[in-house]
């Protein structure tokens, strides 16, 4: 009886994405939902956590109390201890932990020598970032110890990540002119480039088997950052796209089998319109086959990762009222029209 109902549910899942209705219950998959980050514990904001090997830690970027600029810090998930990892200068983003849990890597503009000078403000419209051309990537102990630059091109260079057996990194950079993937071994030798059409190319993630890297892209170049999924091998050949829509889509990351992945969606029309669009998590294949709503939360939704085994989803909210993003942690259940196929 069970299977039947199942299958039932599966073929009603199924039916409804195939027509492009978005199935949303997050209490299906979400449970025991905490809030990890805090203004009492002195940051303004958080979010772009990662989990390490060991799913013990988390490494995330958080904006001080005061200041304006991202810095790097771990959170210890059981003794709730946070400390500053970057160096506190300048702004950081992108960190993430090697594979061993002996390294980590993470962007950061601290070499800036126009640091002390004074900045222009910062009016933003809808969802953007800053490329800074001072922005490199850097290796360290979790701890911030043992610093070493790893990146030394003109321009941006950052939104790193290692490779499943952690030989090799793959980030962004405008070395060239173009915001274009690239790739190079851990100590930072033989950099090559990965794409090569026009157009922002980020956020990238090697498949858990090595071979395929997903990120995001803006190849229209509009102006109006309408970003698709893509996936790529990690040779830079047979690059594809996932999604071809009018809405923003953002933050791949990889479910531990390979099968699935969770990303970020929102209704980017909104922003053209002078509205606010919200962020939910959805997930989908590398196939773009079916999409299953994850969260259903009126406030902001961003940034997913699971934990290395998939019991664990770790995310940026607003939910609850929060006027900044911080950091939230649940169980989390596998949608059955994934759990089919992994």
């Amino acid at each position: 009886m069970k299977s039947h109902i199942a299958a039932i549910v599966l073929l009603v899942a199924i039916t409804l994405s195939s027509f492009g209705c978005a199935i949303s219950n997050e209490g299906r998959y979400l449970s025991n939902i905490q809030q990890l980050t805090n203004q009492d514990m002195g940051l303004l904001n958080a979010g772009e956590a990662y989990f390490s090997p060991d799913a013990k830690t988390i490494i995330f970027q958080g904006m001080p109390m005061g200041q304006s600029e991202y810095q790097i810090y771990t959170l210890d998930l059981q003794t709730k201890k946070l400390s500053m990892v970057s160096t506190g200068k300048g702004a950081c983003t992108c960190a993430f932990f090697h594979p061993n849990g002996k390294k980590i890597i993470f962007a950061s503009s601290h070499l800036d020598p126009n640091l002390d000078l004074p900045k222009p403000s910062d009016v933003r419209q809808g969802y953007k970032w800053d490329f800074n051309k001072h922005m490199d990537v850097f290796e360290a102990d979790p701890t911030g110890d043992n610093l070493q630059r790893l990146t030394r091109a003109p321009g941006y260079d950052a939104e790193c990540a290692y490779s499943p057996d952690g030989r090799q990194i793959v980030f962004t950079s405008q070395r060239d002119g173009d915001l274009e993937l690239y790739i190079m071994d851990a100590d930072g030798a033989n950099q090559r480039r990965l794409t090569f059409t026009p157009g922002y190319d980020g956020g990238p993630f090697f498949s858990p088997d090595g071979q395929h890297i997903l990120y995001r892209a803006d190849h229209r170049d509009d102006g109006l950052m309408n970003l698709q999924l893509r996936i790529v091998n990690a040779d830079g050949t047979n690059d594809r796209a996932i999604t071809d829509n009018p809405v923003f889509n953002w933050c791949p990351y990889w479910y531990p089998t390979g099968k699935s992945f969770i990303f970020t969606q929102a209704n980017h029309q909104a922003y053209r319109q002078g509205k606010i669009a919200n962020y939910d998590l959805y997930m989908t294949t590398p196939q773009g086959e079916t999409f299953v709503r994850i969260t259903d939360d009126p406030e902001f939704d961003g940034l997913p990762v699971f934990s290395p085994d998939g019991s664990k989803l770790l995310w940026g909210s607003k939910r609850g009222g929060l006027e900044k993003t911080q950091i939230f942690i649940a169980d989390f259940t596998l949608p059955l029209e994934f759990a089919e196929m992994n």
